[in-house]
Order: structure tokens, then sequence, then C-alpha cells
């Protein structure tokens, strides 16, 4: 499905970017002097990350469709973003984002479950491609006096918002934007690109195969507290591109409820709970392997679909602060799915577990540099290990059988923020049993992300 990227159409896109992002700086506009916080009118932000990829050559018993080549590979991404924003009444906000794609994922993206690349789940074929990635609406409505400042960011307007608020949000957007959030592990243009360490790798959240969908989300939230609710819909085949426009049948549905206890050095920490449902056209592991048992055939999971079946989980997911400012903090996450349902939209992982830490620059006199190290863990159900050890196939994995083990991942980068609209990132991961497979690796990655945001300015 993947192919090295071209990079001339990514470098015309960020020359582009570049220019709107100059001729939008005009758009913001400040409230009233008596206010104290400018508050904005509309804004235009710009992002450019591409990263590169290599491992060398490392052991493996054997290979099949699906595996991560044990010859050495590199291979690049690229994506571009505009974030167009605009406030068109009291508390309403609309949001849309052209975006650019292209390149590959190792392997074209195949061979392992927490994937080394974030930036490649976004990446839907290795031409360059340009789409809208989000076209959203965002309503927000007071449920109390007392107001927050808010900072001018991609997608959010400065100015101030209700402290105490319900949120609507519907559209086309990520469901990762507003849940399984982590100040620490989220952002796989700034901070870890392993899969595993971006959400819960358990979590098969409603996406098409570049992680967007379409839906709505509601949320309360309150200084200390917070509850969203959403609905979204689900693509048409498994990592498909389509939706599905059978919503009463194909449908993801997230509840998540977030505290903010205060457990160690006296700052508030943040705890989420999340639940999930999809319901979607999708077969059984159990099911194809009884049909390859009558048959004698190599099980396939696409011949036991049906409509309306079912698959859920839930995660847990925590950052606590280690610093005032909250640029030093550790963070952790576990996840479970039900297993016997076939993964149908993120990675093939019925477990995760994964802990690790941010570390500001601030401590070696490098306050915009980031240091980040995680660990962790993805694992499979029994079916799900059953039908690929029998030599299934998933959209992401398939080594034609396998020697179960669970995969296990550890990360490091180092964030060098050259200027403050430029960083660049060196970063390596140790991936063993790749695939959850003990027959194949460990694997080494190394990469190289450059990042580019300009902000616009608030007036």
């Amino acid at each position: 499905m993947f192919k090295t990227c071209r990079n001339a159409p990514a470098t015309a896109v960020a020359a582009l970017g570049l220019s709107l992002f100059g001729a939008g700086l005009s758009l913001a506009q400040a409230s009233p002097e008596e206010s104290a916080v400018p508050e904005s009118r509309a804004n235009l932000h710009f992002q450019f990350t591409t990263v590169t990829q290599a491992h060398p050559s490392f052991h493996a018993a054997y290979s099949g469709q699906n595996s991560l080549s044990p010859d050495s590979e590199h291979e690049t991404t690229v994506t571009s973003t505009l974030y167009l924003g605009a406030r068109l009444w009291s508390g309403a906000e609309v949001c849309v984002n052209p975006e650019m794609t292209g390149g590959s994922g190792l392997s074209h993206a195949f061979g392992i479950a927490g994937f080394p690349n974030g930036e490649a789940f976004r990446v839907g074929s290795p031409e360059p491609h340009i789409f809208v990635a989000r076209a959203l609406l965002r309503q927000t409505f007071a449920a109390g006096s007392e107001t927050e400042a808010v900072e001018e960011e991609a997608n959010q307007l400065g100015g101030r918002r209700p402290a105490r608020r319900w949120t609507l949000t519907a559209g086309k957007f990520a469901v990762a934007d507003l849940f399984d959030d982590n100040a620490y592990s989220h952002e796989p243009r700034t901070q870890f690109l392993n899969w595993t360490f971006i959400n819960d790798t358990a979590w098969d959240f409603a996406a098409d195969t570049r992680g967007y969908t379409r839906g709505a989300a509601a949320e309360w939230i309150l200084p200390a507290w917070a509850v969203r609710v959403g609905a979204f819909q689900m693509p048409a085949m498994a990592n498909g591109l389509d939706l599905d426009s059978d919503v009463l049948h194909a449908h993801g549905e997230q509840l998540e409820v977030e505290a903010h206890p205060t457990l160690i050095t006296g700052r508030s920490a943040v705890v989420r709970l999340l639940a999930y449902q999809n319901r979607a056209r999708m077969g059984s592991y159990r099911e194809a392997l009884a049909l390859a048992a009558r048959t004698g055939a190599v099980p396939d999971v696409t011949l036991t679909r049906r409509t309306n079946a079912r698959k859920y989980g839930f995660t847990v997911n925590a950052e606590q602060p280690l610093t005032d400012d909250g640029d030093t903090g550790l963070f952790a996450r576990a996840g479970w799915n039900d297993g016997s349902t076939e993964t149908f939209c993120y990675t093939e992982a019925d477990w995760t577990a994964s802990l690790g830490a941010q570390i500001a620059g601030t401590w070696w006199g490098r306050q915009p540099d980031r240091l980040g190290i995680a660990a962790g863990a993805n694992g499979l159900s029994d079916a799900h290990a059953d039908y690929l050890a029998a030599g299934g196939v998933g959209f992401e994995l398939g080594d034609g059988r396998l020697r179960y083990r669970p995969e296990t991942i550890v990360e490091a980068y180092y964030l060098l923020q050259l200027v403050r609209w430029v960083g660049l990132t060196v970063d390596y991961q140790f991936i063993a049993d790749p695939g959850h497979n003990a027959a194949r690796g460990p694997v080494s990655v190394v990469s190289l992300r450059l990042h580019l945001e300009l902000v616009q300015a608030r007036q």
C-alpha cells in the first residue's frame, strides 16, 4: 500500500503554507482594551512534519504476507496541514484543516502492532494527496460565571472561555482529538513516535485509514473533572478509507471520565477512564478458525463478517506533572478489549500497558528542548493469537504462523528546539518480538523527525 514518498509536492505545500501564514497574521483582532486577554476572531496556523526511519537487518525464523522485512530498509513520511479557524458567534468556532500526506511506513506499515511511526497512521497512500482532514463546528455554553485564559493554538482561538462549560463538537475530525489525551504521550509530531505511546493500542477507535471520521461529541468540563461522550462512523472495511454509510449498524461510541486528584508531589494529576464499543460488519477469530477446520483452508476472518458485530474495551490513562509549569512529568496507560472480534481500525493489539516520562531541557539550560523515555508491551487475546498461529492475517499482522509472545517496546527521543517554530528530533526504538512473534526480532529503529509549526501571534 505504501512506497517511498516524493518530497517535491510536500515542499510546495510547505511554501504555500508559509505564504498563507504570513497573510493570515492580520486576521486576529484584539478585543477592547478593557479585556485582560485579547480575543482572536480568526486564525491560521501551519505545520509540516517529515519522519525518516531505518532499521538494520534482524533475525527472522520465517516471514509471511504481513511481516516486517528482516532486511535493512528506510522510509520517509511527510504531512503538512493548514489550520483555519474562525469565531462565528458567541461560543461558536469553526475549524477546517486541509492536509497533505505522502510517503510510507517501514515495510508498508506491516508487521508491528506498536508501529514505530505515528505519522504513518495519517498516510493513506504513498503518493502525495491533499484532502480535508477536519471540518468541525464547536459550540461552548457557559455553566458558570468564572472564565479562564485560552492560548492561541492550532484549532483553538485565543481569548477566554468559561471554566465550567458544556462543549459540543460535530463534523469530521479524529476521535483522539478529544479522547485518550495525555500531556506527555499523545502527539507524534513532537513527542513519542510509537503507536503504543500515542494512544491505547487496544482502543480500536472509529477511524478511516488516515485516522479521521465523522461524528459528534459532548463534553461537560469543570475545573476538577470532566465527562465526554461521542458517537462516530466506522469504516466500511477494516482499515478502509471509506466510512460506512449504514450508521444504524456501523458506529463507535466512547465514554470518558476525567478527574484531577492530588496523588504525589502536591500537584494535581489527571486520570482518565475510557470505555468504548464498536458496531460494524466485522468477523470473529473463533468462527474463522472453526470454518477453516471444516474446510481445511487457512482461516480468513473476512469470511465470517456479519452486520452489527460488536467490539468493546477499556482504557486507564494517567499523567502526573513533576514541575509547576507541567513541562516535566510522568505518564501511564493500560488498555484491554474483548479480543474476539477482528481488529478494524487502529492496530492489532488486544491489551497494552505503557509508562514513561517527559523531561524539559530546563535541567541542562535548554528550556524548550524535551527528552522522553518510555516502555510498553502489547499483547493478543487467545482467539487472536490462535488465528495468527494458524496462518490467518489481519490488516496489519500475519507472519504465516505465530510463536506468540507479547510485543515489548522501549523508546527514547531528544527534541532539539532549534528556534521557536523548528524542532529536530532524534529517536531510538527497541522492539522485541515484533508482531507478537518470538520467532522474529528484536529490531532497532532509528528516526529523524523535522517539525515546523507556525503559530499566529496574538494581537
